[in-house]
């Protein structure tokens, strides 16, 4: 899980380089056979998608790894002035924050007409390019079935103090809170966060909300489905004693957040950068998803979930058009709750 939105506007520390695949460690590239990658997905992910790559096509990558937030802020900071040609991310505010400082050329059509168009900014400066579906992670001992909440909204019911737990300083968590912002408006957002305050048990992130459930310390709690799967592939120690429940019927909480990546209009090399583009959202690209280890979404070209997922069209996701989800002023919310 990334930082959260809470210091907008305040000068961000510089990312870590780190390297990955055939991957060199830089904060610039001047070489014009390679691109710099921005990066807040996961490092493994990114290293997947850079080694197949660059096997392809022969254009090398140097990575710049960070949080969404801070590299989103890191390039609103610099400005035309970037190193960078490309930006992924694991959720898409962090995008919407680049592209409304006005730093994104437009996605090549053919890339954009890759992605699913719910997994796609309806302004095609960036694109969509993994999913994770928001969940209940719950303790089968501590809750049955018929107890689960039938929606996110009903866990600001009194009923639900000390029941359930959630990470709010992290950027994952503050994606989902967009989303109920969007989709149920200020008032309701507001309401829920006060009530998030007097009723959730407060973790340090989904992993550590998963753990809580797993060992009955909390019935359950709100976070993204691939830490579970994750965990599952390997021991199962952490998700043993827990199930996972789906809100589906446009709920907010059945929302999938978007992983996001978009070319910097200032990059030098927007070809090659396009072309970095178009892969990860190309067959081939879609495929490490569904045959890899992140328990992400594909969400373009046609490629499958992996098996043991629920299928994407059966999670039954709300319609959000992720270029109107508004990161700072989800952060001011949360912050006026209490909560960051």
């Amino acid at each position: 899980m990334r930082a959260g939105w809470k210091k907008f506007g305040v000068a961000m520390l510089a990312a870590t380089a780190m390297v990955g695949g055939a991957v060199g460690c830089s904060s610039s590239s001047d070489n014009p056979d390679e691109i710099l990658v921005y990066n807040a997905q996961h490092e493994s992910l990114t290293k997947e998608w850079i080694d197949a790559f660059t096997k392809e096509t022969g254009i090398k990558v140097t990575v710049r790894q960070g949080g969404d937030t801070e590299l989103g802020n890191l390039l609103v900071t610099e400005g035309d002035k970037s190193p960078a040609d490309v930006f992924l991310t694991e959720n898409s505010p962090a995008m919407a924050l680049v592209e409304n400082a006005g730093l994104f050329a437009d996605v090549d059509k053919a890339t954009l007409d890759q992605v699913l168009p719910g997994y796609r900014p309806s302004t095609g400066k960036w694109t969509g390019i993994a999913g994770r579906s928001t969940v209940f992670v719950y303790n089968k001992d501590k809750l049955s079935a018929d107890q689960l909440p039938k929606s996110i909204m009903d866990l600001a019911d009194p009923s639900w103090k000390g029941r359930w737990a959630g990470a709010p300083s992290g950027a994952d968590f503050q994606a989902i809170v967009s989303a109920i912002l969007e989709l149920k408006g200020e008032d309701a957002t507001r309401a829920w966060l006060k009530a998030m305050k007097e009723n959730a048990d407060i973790r340090k992130n989904n992993i550590a909300t998963m753990m809580a459930a797993n060992a009955g310390e909390i019935p359950g709690g709100i976070m993204y489905h691939y830490y579970w799967f994750g965990d599952q592939a390997k021991t199962g120690e952490n998700s043993n004693n827990t199930a996972l429940h789906y809100f589906k019927n446009g709920d907010p909480g059945a929302f999938v957040s978007v992983s996001g990546g978009g070319v910097l209009k200032s990059s030098g090399k927007q070809e090659k950068a396009q072309q970095f583009l178009k892969f990860i959202t190309g067959k081939a690209g879609q495929e490490v998803l569904k045959n890899g280890t992140s328990y992400e979404y594909p969400v373009a070209s046609g490629v499958a979930a992996n098996p043991k997922l629920v299928p994407l069209a059966d999670l039954q996701a709300p319609l959000v058009d992720p270029s109107k989800l508004n990161s700072k002023k989800v952060t001011d919310l949360m912050t006026e709750a209490g909560l960051l």
